[in-house]
């Protein structure tokens, strides 16, 4: 069993997917956790599934550490009471949003400097389109982002409490202030959202034929878009001031590129074209890569996979005896045909071998 920081037992308020993937990993830690929902049946499912035991207030010992999985709009509430209740303990939310929260805390005349100060925002970048416990993963966090936004005033104590329960999760900590924090996710997470939403809502009208051409380019633009819209409503709400600005940028960049297209014979239309293209070009070349490294550019070898069961692990099995690492992998089904091309980023002075290899072993490699 992998060694834990937190001893426990842990509180998990609120049993959703975050709520109840957070029980699951720490209970197979070894980790008391107690759940509680207002929601009697979402926290028998967590409990069913494993990610711990339902809250009996009147025999439960203290927790070490109280998390607080709500949606956002009740966050703060939700954090206030936990403070009240458990006077022994660190509480922690995993909100999306920071500023709001914190602001509500500071307000709320039922706390003090005592209570403020056994607090810490946190938020893990992790999720899944899929909603409630059923949905809920152990290793949801692994690798994942799982940033601390502590409080000046924060005891030293709390703050290493809430960075061990990412740890023990395993996940990387990043150490933020609220503002920060808002402001970083607006543009990495809540704005792609958007974006993607937007994209998919085109899609409302269109004719089926055309849907039947879609490949991996919209199948991954428009990913996300499935994501709850109940919780979206609240995210986006609460974090506007941040996203605003950067829809207003996007509005000028959809400006340009429909003032250049409505006019695409015109002067400097085409280097206008261009010059978009290029800053996304960019601007994706800046997002990390493999695990948080530098980003940097693999060899795609494509290789035709019959659609019938134990392909894509024999396809694997031949590249592992290859000796070549897999960077990435991607599937594309091909329509109206009974293949798929599987999409195999490699390092680049990997690529001829690979290729010899897996042609040698009877595989169709596209070149």
């Amino acid at each position: 069993m992998p060694a834990t920081h937190l001893n426990g037992p842990v509180l998990v308020i609120g049993t959703g997917l975050l709520g109840a993937s957070i029980g699951l990993g720490l209970s197979r830690r070894g980790v008391r956790v107690l759940l509680s929902d207002t929601s009697p049946t979402a926290q028998a499912v967590a409990q069913d599934i494993g990610a711990g035991t339902i809250l009996d207030a009147a025999t439960a010992p203290s927790p070490e550490l109280v998390v607080v999985a709500a949606p956002p709009d009740v966050t703060a509430d939700v954090v206030s009471g936990a403070l009240r209740d458990h006077p022994g303990a660190t509480v922690v939310d995993i909100a999306s949003v920071k500023s709001s929260i914190l602001e509500a805390l500071r307000a709320d005349t039922r706390l003090g400097p005592a209570e403020l100060e056994r607090y810490v925002g946190t938020h893990p970048m992790a999720g899944r389109e899929k909603s409630g416990p059923a949905a809920a993963r152990g290793e949801l966090f692994t690798a994942m982002p799982w940033v601390v936004c502590a409080l000046p005033e924060s005891r030293t104590e709390c703050r290493l409490a809430a960075e061990s329960l990412a740890i023990d999760l395993g996940a990387t900590v990043s150490r933020m202030d609220a503002a920060e924090h808002d402001a970083a996710v607006a543009l990495v997470s809540h704005f792609p959202q958007v974006a993607s939403s937007l994209l998919a809502s085109r899609l409302l009208n269109a004719p089926a034929h055309a849907l039947a051409l879609a490949g991996n380019g919209l199948r991954d633009t428009t990913r996300i878009a499935a994501s709850d819209p109940r919780l979206w409503i609240q995210i986006l709400s609460h974090n506007a001031p941040q996203i605003v600005p950067i829809l207003h940028g996007l509005r000028e960049d959809l400006n340009r590129l429909i003032a250049t297209l409505e006019d695409p014979t015109g002067p400097g239309a085409l280097l206008d074209l261009a010059e978009l293209m290029g800053e996304g070009n960019a601007g994706q070349a800046r997002i990390p890569g493999k695990h948080g490294a530098p980003p940097q550019a693999f060899a795609v070898v494509t290789v035709l996979v019959d659609d019938r069961p134990g392909q894509i692990a024999r396809l694997l099995a031949d590249v592992g005896e290859a000796g070549v690492n897999v960077e990435d992998l991607r599937m594309e089904h091909s329509s109206g045909h009974q293949v798929g091309m599987v999409e195999i980023s490699v390092l680049p002075g990997r690529s001829g071998e690979l290729i010899g290899e897996l042609t040698e072993r009877q595989w169709k490699v596209v070149q």
